[in-house]
């Protein structure tokens, strides 16, 4: 697992966020040279399938719906869903990447078991990591009232989570928690619709506790200057979503979390290369074992939106199993 785990933990695991409408961002798009956005624009529309939040996958009689999703809440995400409830109501089955009683069981594990959450033997991240590292860390502990002794004894993938997430976000309150997953489970659920997963809780959790806590820490201290991804990024991340523009949103992020870290080119490319090896495209293949199964039936596959474009990508993933594609209303 790279040092872009606790981005990962952010941006693609179902876990509940806090309302987008808590943060005011702007789109920090706007701050680029024309000629830089136009370079970026270009390099995501050279992607396989780089924009559609909704695209009909057809094979005989098996037709899939897949929905990209936003993990994180946004005013524009209720009229999203209810226009998508009258696919999900005549569907057969919902997928996520893991279904509400799965999702709660994962979270339950995490918030419940000590020795999946903190560092409950050894050395905490304080003796783990340099003085300045740290001090990085604890800086952004405060910003978001947390102790810096609690932040100390946390997992690094855990610390680093939490730490992505700019302060607006955790000081919103629990009815305001619903991404596009929560909401589409929620619509799912009115209808007796059959909620499945595509992941365990234990497949995920093994994807972020790869490595050994020293190596874990290196990381976070490794991209501690990124550390505070602050509203405006959101708001960007956001605008382009609801631009159904996925892949345009990957290489932003890029872009901004390699200005973010201060690494060179060089340092940071391969780091990134393996957070979508691992993350993106490795998570898609397991997947495809899921969504191969399904026969003579319409099915609803919603998952973060990142995982539809690239060569490795789902749409392509399918095309390449024969399933005719078509890009639908979102």
């Amino acid at each position: 697992m790279t040092s872009m785990r606790f981005l990962a933990a952010f941006l693609f695991l179902t876990m509940p966020m806090a309302a987008f409408a808590a943060c005011e961002g702007r789109d920090l798009r706007d701050d680029l040279p024309n000629e830089v956005r136009a370079d970026m624009v270009q390099a995501a529309a050279a992607i396989p399938y780089h924009e559609g939040n909704h695209w009909i996958a057809t094979r005989g009689n098996t037709v899939l719906h897949l929905i990209g999703t936003l993990h994180v809440n946004d005013p524009r995400m209720g009229p999203a869903a209810d226009r998508l409830e009258p696919l999900i109501e005549r569907a057969d089955s919902i997928w996520f990447e893991m279904n509400s009683l799965d999702l709660a069981d994962f979270e339950r594990e995490i918030m419940g078991n000590p020795k999946v959450a903190l560092i409950t033997e050894g050395p905490t991240l304080i003796e783990l990591m340099s003085e300045e590292g740290w001090s990085r860390v604890a800086q952004a502990l405060a910003e978001r009232n947390v102790p810096a002794w609690m932040g100390a004894k946390m997992q690094p993938w855990i610390l680093g989570s939490v730490l992505s997430m700019p302060p607006c976000l955790l000081r919103s309150s629990e009815e305001a928690m619903q991404g596009l997953d929560r909401r589409l489970m929620d619509i799912a659920y009115s209808h007796d619709v059959p909620q499945h997963s595509l992941e365990t809780g234990t497949e995920m959790l093994a994807l972020f506790t790869a490595t050994s806590i020293e190596q874990q820490a290196r990381e976070l201290e490794m991209f501690s200057g990124s550390l505070g991804t602050n509203a405006d990024q959101l708001a960007t991340l956001s605008d382009i979503y609801f631009e159904e523009h996925h892949a345009e949103a990957m290489e932003f992020l890029r872009r901004d979390t390699l200005a973010r870290t201060g690494l060179t080119p060089e340092d940071f490319d391969p780091i990134w290369d393996s957070f979508k090896l691992e993350l993106l495209e490795g998570r898609n293949r397991n997947w495809m074992r899921h969504i191969l199964d399904f026969q003579d039936q319409t099915a609803v596959i919603a998952v973060g939106a990142a995982h539809l474009h690239g060569e490795s990508g789902l749409l392509n993933l399918l095309t390449i199993e024969g399933y005719v594609l078509e890009r639908s209303a979102f």
